[in-house]
């Protein structure tokens, strides 16, 4: 089956993202190559989420048209977060039968071994190791890289936060980071092969530590003559400090956006969530950003219809989005994770929460239209990451997206852009030669 074709489905999170990479990686380094289409690959392998149920019910829908779809003698790989939860993977093996290699999110580095194993031996392979052995293990698999101008690197593992609603600690462990020096070295080796946007990656990356260094320490160790973007994500607000207001003001390589989920604009809520902080410390945060960065690109988080969420308090929730003004908003409905706290807790009726979400989708939509017009008549450095014809797409450094037309510039290229027009909130604008 060497020198075959492999097909890889993601699910979730940019961590899910760069995981896939790496998977990619491993099989591109046994000589297969990529597909796009299930039915004319030999390895089809399904990172999955767990995060929201929704994510869950598509992993099996998927695994049904696959069974199916694949051709004869491919082998079918499901790992990731989903298979991680406690009896997810035996759950999985009765259930689909035909899916030959089942693993967890810490020993998905293993895949090569495991296909070797199965290659030999004909028997299925079920391992979903209850925690990791070494990080090394992952750390040194190269990634096939798959996104553009923009390379992931992570810099830690796990959460120690145990929000009431989240399954990402009992599927990811106890926070682990990575020494600095081999992230400042991933970061160089990337700017030298061409990357002109990296962005690192955690469940929480502001608690970042290792040794005596922090996260803002980090950062400013990234700074670099070599002209790119840094970003990163994504950050939970109990940890985000002055500290990092100030660098961001200061920095020649921080991307001028922030991701700073809130979840919820209720004190009742985000303490029935185990958030740590209260509406008031989160908005007080985001006037100290926004003290330094005038012009940052704020987005966020919002779960709608959490256990126990009375109308009062989703109108909080609907205040504070007013009050901060998002560029970008992700909105969710509450979805129930067995083994969290907030399952046990009294669950809302799901036409409520369409209803609640509804509105709040119709709020962010006027105030993204709204911040759009104002960035008409502004010049804004844009990083170009698609081309079409003559048409070229990007992002500002407030991470707004803009479309405009050139010949001349391309892919990966740095250019200063007149925005001329706003529908909804997308940009378009007229490059600056």
């Amino acid at each position: 089956m060497m020198n075959g074709k492999y097909h890889i489905q993601t699910y979730g999170c940019q961590m899910n993202v760069h995981e896939s990479e790496k998977i990619a990686g491993i099989l591109q380094a046994r000589g297969f190559c990529s597909c796009d289409n299930v039915e004319d690959a030999d390895i089809i392998v399904l990172n999955t989420c767990c995060v929201r149920e929704t994510a869950e019910t598509k992993v099996y829908g998927h695994l049904g048209r696959i069974k199916s779809q694949k051709k004869r003698g491919a082998i079918l790989i499901v790992g990731g977060c989903m298979t991680q939860q406690a009896g997810a993977a035996e759950r999985l093996a009765k259930r689909c039968p035909f899916v030959d290699i089942i693993v967890g999110t810490f020993n998905q580095s293993q895949i090569g071994e495991y296909i070797d194993l199965f290659l030999h031996t004909g028997k299925r392979v079920v391992d979903v190791w209850e925690s990791e052995k070494d990080m090394s293990l992952s750390e040194n698999t190269a990634a096939a890289r798959t996104s553009g101008v923009n390379a992931w690197v992570n810099i830690m593992y796990g959460c120690n936060n145990f929000c009431t609603y989240c399954i990402v600690p009992y599927v990811r462990g106890r926070e682990r980071c990575r020494p600095i020096d081999d992230i400042l070295s991933d970061i160089d080796a990337l700017l030298k092969s061409g990357y002109k946007q990296i962005t690192l990656l955690g469940q929480n990356v502001n608690s970042y530590k290792y040794g005596d260094k922090t996260f803002t320490d980090l950062l400013k160790m990234a700074e670099t003559d070599v002209k790119y973007r840094l970003k990163f994500m994504t950050s939970h607000p109990k940890d985000v400090s002055p500290t990092l207001a100030e660098l961001f003001a200061t920095s020649k390589v921080l991307s001028k956006s922030l991701h700073l989920p809130v979840q919820a604009g209720s004190n009742r809520i985000l303490q029935a969530m185990n958030r740590h902080y209260t509406r008031e410390q989160y908005l007080d945060k985001i006037a100290t950003f926004r003290e330094f960065v005038p012009d940052l690109g704020l987005s966020s988080d919002v779960m709608v219809g959490f256990p126990t969420e009375t109308e009062e308090d989703f109108l909080q929730t609907l205040d504070l989005v007013e009050k901060v003004g998002y560029n970008n908003l992700f909105m969710f409905i509450y979805s129930r994770r067995s083994g969290t706290p907030a399952d046990k807790m009294p669950q809302l009726d799901y036409k409520t929460k369409q209803q609640r979400i509804d509105r709040l989708i119709k709020r962010q939509f006027e105030i993204s239209k709204r911040i759009a017009s104002n960035a008409v008549g502004k010049t804004v450095e844009i990083l170009v990451s698609e081309k079409k014809g003559d048409r070229c797409f990007g992002k500002a450094q407030n991470d707004a997206a803009v479309a405009f037309d050139s010949k001349t510039a391309q892919i990966g290229d740095f250019v200063n852009v007149k925005i001329t027009s706003a529908k909804n909130a997308n940009l378009t604008g007229d490059i600056i030669i």
